[in-house]
């Protein structure tokens, strides 16, 4: 049986910058305790290398270990934080988990808030249109595209095929699917 080593400092903070310091289940992003889990075991050969290793909080990590969390998932998890972490800045990868939530309401924001998702604009996973303008009140409708809730709602499912269903998506076929109040 292969001998399990320490994880080197750099690469522990590659990783760890990788899933931006919070745990890689997208329906957890705890930060409090963070595990760095090997996606293939040591056990099994398993290198310390940036490619084998995700960030999980110890509730997500022991869900893993029991079979709750299925390893299929973590293969897409680490592979949608190694997508959109070189497409966009954590910030951005954030915002499309923050545009998905249920809870999220109207927001009032500034006319220039609506920069805030450019780079999701930018790669049609957002669009935005003025809503409403007096005088210097300006309101936007910030939406989630079909494309960006299907990236988001394939990941949260940790399924490989609806992720790359998701991704090929034809970006001509963008609709705005959900809607966000955003006012100066």
């Amino acid at each position: 049986m292969p001998r399990r080593t320490t994880i080197p400092q750099t690469v522990r903070v590659q990783v760890l910058t990788e899933a931006g310091y919070r745990c890689a289940v997208p329906t957890c992003r705890s930060i409090l305790a963070l595990d760095i889990h090997h996606i293939v075991p040591v056990a099994e050969n398993g290198p310390n290398e940036p490619g084998n290793l995700l960030v999980l909080c110890p509730t997500c990590h022991a869900l893993f270990t029991r079979g709750t969390i299925h390893r299929d998932s973590i293969y897409t998890w680490k592979s949608i934080l190694v997508s959109l972490g070189n497409a966009f800045d954590q910030p951005s990868v954030d915002d499309l988990l923050f545009l998905d939530s249920p809870n999220i309401g109207d927001l009032g924001v500034s006319g220039d808030g609506v920069l805030k998702f450019s780079r999701l604009v930018a790669a049609g996973l957002v669009t935005f249109e003025l809503a409403i303008q007096n005088g210097p009140l300006l309101v936007y409708t910030v939406t989630l595209t079909d494309k960006g809730q299907g990236i988001v709602s394939a990941w949260k499912s940790g399924n490989r095929q609806a992720v790359e269903d998701a991704i090929a998506a034809d970006p001509s076929q963008i609709t705005p699917s959900r809607k966000l109040r955003f006012e100066p």
